[in-house]
């Protein structure tokens, strides 16, 4: 695809082929193989928002002998779409070696949605194929994860991302920052499409002009590390505890990253004691009823630890 058609950086730097795409090397390797022979099995990519799932099953798509079919599952998830969209699809004859269906955001079918699909992969097994994508793969039936190779998608390094967003930037001709671009990646990762979208937001007459007092307000896990690092342990209390109500949030998984990968920069001179600390929090987190409660607990044993009075 021309990159020129589109004027959305997310979708005019997307990756085509393999060779592109950054990160998951081993999850690469396996893929290539699949590229080589022209065979791909039934697949199931699990991982965060925005770490490439979607791309790497297009560049499955679109480098393989195969009629490809792409559903978004979060908006066409009934029983009528896998029974006539998809099955038609799948039971018709094509001119190519297989049919490949990709449903994007499988964690969004429905139960009885996801049994008619379990039905149709099965059926049509031997020349129709199935990736799917999704953030939560307990939310995946049994029969359907039995039936697909899983594979989970890491977000990339933040360095590669950072190397990534360069390379962008350089190609638009944009001048910018070291210390700017740090800043983007931060507040977006582990989302990649997040990150994309926000360097160009910031791109102001050819150059990167990053608000980090605007970003710091959008984004709540950048706001808890600027409050363990500059205030008194009252205030940081009282302030993260604020912040997390008005957040909202329901998944904590990115904040727990956060807390791990900047741990020098709050926790100096308590660093070991503190990644035990997130450690243990994390563990206990699957056993939690209400999230907000328990990421709170966390932050009252991070702030005795690194903070005095």
């Amino acid at each position: 695809m021309d990159k020129r058609e589109h004027t959305l950086w997310v979708e005019k730097y997307r990756p085509q082929t393999l060779d592109e795409y950054v990160g998951n090397d081993l999850l690469k390797q396996k893929v290539s193989i699949y590229l080589e022979s022209g065979d791909i099995p039934h697949m199931l990519l699990v991982g965060p928002a925005g770490t490439g799932k979607t791309t790497l099953a297009k560049i499955l798509g679109n480098n393989t002998d195969c009629d490809y079919l792409y559903i978004n599952a979060s908006s066409e998830n009934s029983v009528d779409v896998m029974r006539n969209k998809i099955q038609d699809f799948a039971s018709t004859v094509g001119f190519r070696s297989f049919k490949l269906i990709i449903l994007d955001e499988a964690d969004y079918l429905s139960p009885n949605a996801q049994a008619a699909l379990r039905n149709i992969m099965e059926t049509f097994s031997k020349h129709a194929r199935f990736i799917l994508t999704c953030n939560y793969a307990e939310r995946i039936i049994s029969p359907i994860q039995s039936r697909c190779q899983v594979f989970t998608v890491v977000p990339p390094s933040k360095k590669d991302v950072a190397v990534k967003i360069a390379l962008i930037l350089n190609t638009e001709g944009v001048t910018y920052s070291k210390e700017d671009v740090v800043t983007v990646v931060t507040s977006g990762y582990p989302d990649i499409r997040r990150v994309i979208n926000s360097t160009q937001r910031q791109c102001v007459d050819g150059e990167l002009k990053v608000d980090t007092y605007s970003m710091i307000q959008n984004d709540y896990k950048l706001k808890v590390l600027e409050h363990l690092k500059n205030d008194s342990k009252k205030t940081a209390f009282t302030n993260i505890r604020q912040l997390l109500a008005d957040s909202q949030v329901q998944d904590y998984t990115d904040l727990y990253k956060l807390l791990y990968d900047d741990v020098d920069s709050y926790a100096k001179g308590h660093v070991a004691q503190v990644i035990l600390t997130i450690a243990d929090s994390q563990w206990q987190e699957s056993f939690a009823v209400d999230k907000e409660i328990h990421v709170m607990a966390l932050i009252i044993e991070i702030l005795n630890e690194i903070k005095e009075g």
